[in-house]
C-alpha cells in the first residue's frame, strides 16, 4: 500500500510540484530581472571660465481622472463597503474604480481634486553643458521610470543630463505600488503612470525650448522656519533652512522661474485627507508666484513665473503631524488638526521667508559650472522589498545579486551647490548630529562624517532628496534599530528602517557623496 502511494506521488504530485517551482522560478526572475542591463551614468564635467546661463522653464499639470466618487462613511480613511462606504458610479461600468493615494494606509483610494499635481521643469544652458530638471507632484519614482524620462527627451531634444525629482506629496496616486488595496496588491495605473513620464519629458523638452539669457538670484534663511517642522525621532535634528533662486529674463527683466528648497514630508493634510492634492508645496508655489494677499490687501508682492518645489533632508522623519500646530503667518489663528487651513498657513510662511530671502540675496548673470554625476549600487537587503518585487507589488528590479541601481548627483552653479540623493536621507547625515546610542542594532561609532553640508562649496547649500530614484529612508548605521533593546528605551522599534533597502545604505552613499565632493 506504501509503495504505490509513493508510486502515485512520484508519478502524479511530484511533476505537479516541479512544475509550480519552476515556473515560480521564471516568474521571479522576470519580476527580479534588470530594466535597463548596462546602463551607467558617469558624468563629470569643469567649466572653470564663466559663461552666460541661459534659463527655461514650463509647467504641465498631472493631475489624475477621478472616474468615481466615494464616501468614506465610517471616517477611517479606507474603502469598506462592510463599513457603509459607497461610491458613485459616474463611469456607468457598474464597478468600483479606485485611484489609490500614496504614503498612507492601504486601500485609501482619492474621493477628489481639490489641487492640481505637476510636472514643473527648468533647462539651464551654460557654454559646455546643458542641465534639465523636473519636479513631480508624486511620492516617488523608481530608477527605471527616470530612464524612461531620459530616453524620451532624448528623441526630440539633446540634453546632457536631466534629473528627476519627487516633492513625495502623500495625497497622489500610487507610483511605487505599495498602496493598493491590500500589502500584496499594486496600487499603481500603469496607464496614469506612462502619462506622468510623458508629460515630465514634455516638460522638460518645452523648457529647452524656451531657454533665454537670464539673471540669477539667489538667498537663504536658514533658521526662520523652524518652527514650521518637526523631527519625530531621536536625534532631534531638522535641515530647516529655506533656500531660493530666481531666474530673470535678462532681456525684460520678468522672472521666467524659480527654486524654493525645504525639507518635510507633504503630509500636513494627514491620513484622512481624500482629496488629490500636492499638499502645502502647492500653497508654497502659488504664493511665491502669485504674492500674498489678506482680506484682498496685497501683503507682498510675488515674482511670477513658474516656481519649483524641492524637498531636502526628510528622513528621522521630518513631518506637521496632528501633534504638531502651525501658526498663521497674518493672523492669531494657530491650526493643531489637519486642514486645508493648515497647509495654507505653512505654505505662506514658507513663501514669505523664501521672498524674504531673495530681497537680501545676491545676483549674478555669469557663473563657472562643474558638475558630478554617477551611477552606483546598493544591497537590497530588505525581505520585504524582496519579496513585494518578486509578487510584482513594486516594479524594482535588481542590477546584480540582490543590489539595485541608483544615482547621485552633485552640481555647482557660481556660488551655489546642488547635492541630489536618491532617498529620504536623515538630517544628521547632511547636518550633523549622528548618535551611537545604546540599543542600536550596531555598537559602532558614527561612520557619516563630517556632515555632507560641511564639504560643500560654495555659500548656498541646496541637498535634495528623491532625486533620480527612491530608496526610502537612508539612516546612519550607528542608529539603524530592528532588534531589541531599541534605542532610547523605546519599547516598540522606531520607524524607518522597515522603509529602507537595508542597514548598508547609508554608508555606501555617504562614501560615494564624499568621493564626488573631494573632486570639487
Amino acid at each position: 500500500m506504501i509503495n504505490k502511494i509513493t508510486q502515485i506521488i512520484v508519478k502524479k504530485v511530484l511533476p505537479v510540484f516541479l512544475l509550480l517551482v519552476m515556473v515560480v522560478l521564471v516568474y521571479s526572475v522576470i519580476m527580479l530581472r534588470d530594466r535597463n542591463p548596462g546602463y551607467r551614468i558617469d558624468i563629470k564635467v569643469e567649466q572653470q571660465q564663466q559663461s552666460q546661463v541661459k534659463a527655461g522653464f514650463f509647467a504641465l499639470p498631472i493631475t489624475p481622472e477621478i472616474p468615481d466618487f466615494w464616501r468614506d462613511a465610517d471616517g477611517n480613511g479606507q474603502f469598506n463597503i462592510e463599513g457603509g462606504d459607497y461610491y458613485e458610479d459616474q463611469n456607468g461600468n457598474d464597478q468600483f474604480d479606485p485611484v489609490y493615494l500614496a504614503g498612507f494606509q492601504n486601500n485609501r483610494p482619492a474621493a477628489g481634486i481639490h489641487d492640481d499635481l505637476w510636472a514643473r521643469a527648468m533647462v539651464l544652458s551654460t557654454d559646455s553643458f546643458t542641465l534639465g530638471l523636473v519636479v513631480l507632484d508624486v511620492i516617488g519614482l523608481m530608477q527605471h521610470d527616470v530612464v524612461k524620462i531620459r530616453k524620451q527627451i532624448a528623441q526630440v531634444i539633446n540634453i546632457d543630463y536631466t534629473i528627476v525629482v519627487s516633492t513625495h506629496t502623500h495625497e497622489g496616486p500610487d507610483m511605487l505600488g505599495l498602496w493598493g488595496p491590500t500589502r500584496f496588491k499594486s496600487g499603481v495605473d500603469k496607464d496614469y503612470k506612462k502619462r506622468v513620464i510623458d508629460k515630465a519629458a514634455t516638460a522638460v523638452i518645452e523648457s529647452f525650448k524656451r531657454r533665454e539669457a537670464a539673471n540669477i538670484r539667489v538667498g537663504q534663511d536658514l533658521t526662520s522656519a523652524n518652527h514650521l517642522v518637526e523631527d519625530s525621532r531621536a536625534p532631534y535634528t531638522l535641515d530647516i533652512g529655506v533656500r531660493m533662486l530666481q531666474f530673470t529674463s535678462k532681456k525684460s527683466g520678468n522672472t521666467l522661474g524659480s527654486i524654493c528648497a525645504w525639507a518635510n514630508h507633504p503630509e500636513t493634510l494627514w491620513d484622512k485627507n481624500l482629496l488629490i492634492t500636492s499638499d502645502f508645496p502647492h500653497y508654497v508655489r502659488h504664493y511665491i508666484e502669485n504674492g500674498i494677499t489678506y482680506n484682498d490687501s496685497l501683503i507682498q508682492e510675488g515674482i511670477g513665473g513658474v516656481n519649483l518645489y524641492l524637498n531636502g533632508a526628510i528622513g528621522g522623519l521630518m513631518t506637521t503631524s496632528p501633534r504638531f500646530g502651525i501658526e498663521h503667518p497674518l493672523t492669531d489663528s494657530f491650526y493643531m488638526e489637519p486642514s486645508f487651513e493648515k497647509a495654507d498657513a505653512q505654505g505662506m510662511y514658507l513663501a514669505k521667508i523664501g521672498l524674504d530671502a531673495l530681497k537680501n540675496g545676491i545676483e549674478f548673470g555669469q557663473a563657472d559650472f562643474n558638475i558630478r554625476a554617477k551611477t552606483l549600487h546598493i544591497p537590497l537587503a530588505n525581505k520585504n522589498f524582496r519579496l513585494a518585487a518578486v509578487l510584482g507589488v513594486i516594479d524594482k528590479g535588481l542590477s546584480g545579486w540582490i543590489t539595485t541601481r541608483s544615482e547621485l548627483c552633485v552640481w555647482q552653479l557660481g556660488p551655489i551647490t546642488f547635492l541630489h540623493q536618491p532617498g529620504e536621507m536623515y538630517p544628521e547625515i547632511v547636518n550633523g548630529g549622528i548618535e551611537s546610542p545604546p540599543g542600536a542594532d550596531y555598537e559602532i561609532n558614527p561612520i557619516e562624517t563630517p556632515p555632507l553640508r560641511s564639504m560643500m562649496k560654495g555659500t548656498y547649500k541646496f541637498v535634495v532628496g528623491l532625486s533620480n530614484d527612491m530608496i526610502g529612508y537612508i539612516i546612519p548605521k550607528s542608529e539603524w534599530d530592528e532588534k531589541k533593546p531599541y534605542l532610547y528605551d523605546l519599547e516598540e522599534s522606531p520607524y524607518g528602517e522597515i522603509n529602507s533597502l537595508g542597514p548598508e545604505t547609508s554608508p555606501i552613499i555617504y562614501q560615494e557623496l564624499t568621493e564626488i565632493l573631494d573632486e570639487f
